[in-house]
C-alpha cells in the first residue's frame, strides 16, 4: 500500500468529534478485547426496527471511496444503502479521504442509509490524536457528524466480547452528547460474524440493546475467525467449497444467531449475495441468489445484502412471500457441539490448494493497489474471503494436510506451489508467507500489513 504523506482531512465537526471520542476512549480501546465469558444477560427486548428500515428486503454495500458506485446505489431501487469501511475498503489515505469526503453529498439522499465503519483492530496512521488515530473512531467521527441531524445507521463488525460491545456503546453515547442528540439516536446492527461472538450474540446485544435492533451474519468472516479458534490442533478443516450454508455447522451459525433474534424481537439481516453473474449466463447466477435468499428467508431472516445492483432484485425476491416459523430451543451446550462438528478431514486437491493461494494473492495485491473488491471466478472477493484463505493455507500448512497426490502439505510445498503464481520479491508475496509461514495465527491481514515494509514503502 503506498504510502501519502499528507494527512486526512476532517471536517470541523468530525475533527471536534474525533478529538473528544479518542480522548474519552483510548485508554479503553488500549485493553481491549477483555473477557471473552460474559454472564447470560437478563430478560430484554431488543431496541425496535428505525421506521425507514421497516420492510426492506435488499440493502446494497458499496465501498465508500468508490464514488462512482456510490452515486450508483444511490440512484438503484436498493431499499437501503451500506457505505463500507471494512472488509471490500483498501484504507489507503487517498481512499479514506475520498470516503469521508464523499459524506458530505451522499447524505442528502432520500435513501435510507447506513454505514459500517472499520472494525475496532485497525488503526488510522493518516489521522493522529496524541497517537495514531483508532480507525473504528475516526470512521464514527465522519459518518455521525455528515448528517447528524438524521444520523445514519450503523453495523458493528467483527464483535467478539461484551467489553469490545461496551465501547461501542460508550463511543456511540459520547457522539451523541457532543452532537446534542438523544440518547440511543445513533442505531446500530450487530454483526455476528465471530466465533465467540456467536457463543455470546445475546450477551452483545444486550449491552447495546438500547440502539441495536438487530444481528448479522457474515459467514465468510465467521470461516475464518472459527479456522483461528480451530487452529493447528486439529485435522486439515474442509475448503471453502465444501461449507456451504447446508453443513450442518454452518446451519447452526445461521440459527444461533436467529433465536436470539427471535427471543429478543430483533431483526435478523442475512448474508451478502457476492456473485458476478456471467454476461453469457446471468440467469444461473441470479437464481442461485435467489434460492440462498430463500433459505435464509425460512430460517428466519428478513432482509439481506447485495453486492451489486443486480443482485437486488433476486435478493429481494427470495425473500417474498415467506413467513418462517420460530426455530425450537437449542441449549447453548448443543450449538456449541454443532459448531465445532465440521465435516470430517478430506485428501485436499492440489487444485484447490492452488486456487486458495490464487484468491489470497490476488486480494492482496488488489489491497496494496488501493481496491478492496476483485471480481474473480465468477465471485465478488474482498478482505473477508482473503482472511479466510490465508488462514486456511496457515491451518492446511500446519497440520500438514494430505494433499490428492499423497504427499503433505507442507511449507516447502506451499512455497513452491505461491513461488508459480507470484515472486518472492512482490508485496502480496510477502504478507501472504507472513500470514502463512507463522506459528499463530494472525489476527487480521490489514494490521500486519501496515508492519512490514511494502505497507510504508
Amino acid at each position: 500500500m503506498t504510502s501519502e504523506l499528507a494527512s486526512l482531512q476532517l471536517s470541523a465537526p468530525a475533527h471536534q468529534l474525533a478529538t473528544r471520542l479518542h480522548t474519552a476512549l483510548r485508554a479503553r480501546w488500549d485493553a481491549l478485547p477483555g473477557d471473552p465469558d460474559p454472564p447470560a444477560p437478563p430478560e430484554y427486548a431488543a431496541a425496535p426496527i428505525p421506521t425507514d428500515l421497516r420492510g426492506r428486503r435488499a440493502e446494497l454495500i458499496v465501498e465508500a471511496s468508490d464514488v462512482d458506485a456510490l452515486r450508483q446505489a444511490l440512484a438503484s431501487d436498493a431499499d437501503a444503502v451500506v457505505i463500507d469501511f471494512d472488509d471490500t475498503f483498501a484504507p489507503t489515505r487517498a481512499n479514506v479521504q475520498a470516503a469521508y469526503d464523499a459524506l458530505a453529498w451522499a447524505t442528502s439522499t432520500s435513501t435510507p442509509l447506513l454505514a459500517r465503519p472499520r472494525a475496532l483492530y485497525a488503526v488510522e496512521q493518516g489521522l493522529d490524536f496524541d497517537g495514531p488515530g483508532i480507525a473504528s473512531l475516526c470512521d464514527l467521527a465522519a459518518i455521525v457528524a455528515a448528517r447528524p441531524q438524521q444520523p445514519i445507521h450503523l453495523y458493528i463488525p467483527k464483535l467478539e466480547t461484551v467489553a469490545e460491545a461496551k465501547f461501542w456503546e460508550d463511543a456511540l453515547a459520547v457522539a451523541e452528547a457532543e452532537l446534542n442528540l438523544a440518547p440511543n439516536a445513533i442505531r446500530v446492527c450487530l454483526q455476528i460474524e465471530t466465533f465467540l461472538g456467536v457463543l455470546h450474540a445475546d450477551a452483545l446485544l444486550y449491552a447495546l440493546r438500547g440502539r441495536a435492533y438487530g444481528l448479522n451474519a457474515g459467514r465468510w468472516d465467521y470461516v475464518f475467525s472459527l479456522t483461528k479458534w480451530v487452529g493447528r490442533t486439529s485435522a486439515a478443516l474442509p475448503p471453502r467449497a465444501e461449507l456451504g450454508m447446508e453443513v450442518d455447522a454452518m446451519r447452526a451459525y445461521a440459527e444461533a444467531l436467529v433465536r436470539v433474534c427471535q427471543r429478543r424481537n430483533a431483526e435478523a439481516i442475512g448474508g451478502s449475495a457476492a456473485v458476478a453473474p456471467d454476461p453469457s449466463d446471468t440467469q444461473s447466477a441470479l437464481n442461485t441468489v435467489q434460492a440462498d435468499k430463500r433459505r435464509e428467508a425460512l430460517q428466519g431472516f428478513t432482509a439481506a445484502w447485495a453486492g451489486l445492483p443486480d443482485l437486488l432484485a433476486p435478493v429481494r425476491a427470495g425473500f417474498e412471500g415467506v413467513s418462517a416459523e420460530p426455530l425450537p430451543p437449542e441449549s447453548p451446550e448443543r450449538t456449541r457441539e454443532r459448531l465445532l462438528n465440521l465435516p470430517g478431514a478430506q485428501v485436499l486437491p492440489l487444485n484447490t490448494v492452488q486456487d486458495t493461494i490464487g484468491l489470497a494473492l490476488a486480494v492482496f495485491r488488489a489491497w496494496y493497489a488501493g481496491r478492496g473488491v476483485v471480481v474473480r471466478g465468477g465471485r465478488i472477493e474482498d478482505t473477508a474471503t482473503a482472511e479466510l484463505a490465508r488462514a486456511q493455507l496457515w491451518q492446511w500448512v500446519g497440520c500438514g494436510a494430505e494433499l490428492d497426490g499423497g504427499e503433505r502439505l507442507t511449507a516447502q510445498c506451499y512455497l513452491h506451489e505461491r513461488r508459480a503464481q507470484a515472486d518472492d520479491a512482490t508485496p502480496e508475496a510477502k504478507l501472504l508467507d507472513h500470514l502463512v509461514l507463522t506459528e499463530l495465527c494472525i489476527p487480521y491481514f490489514p494490521r500486519a500489513a501496515q508492519s512490514l515494509p511494502e505497507a510504508s514503502a
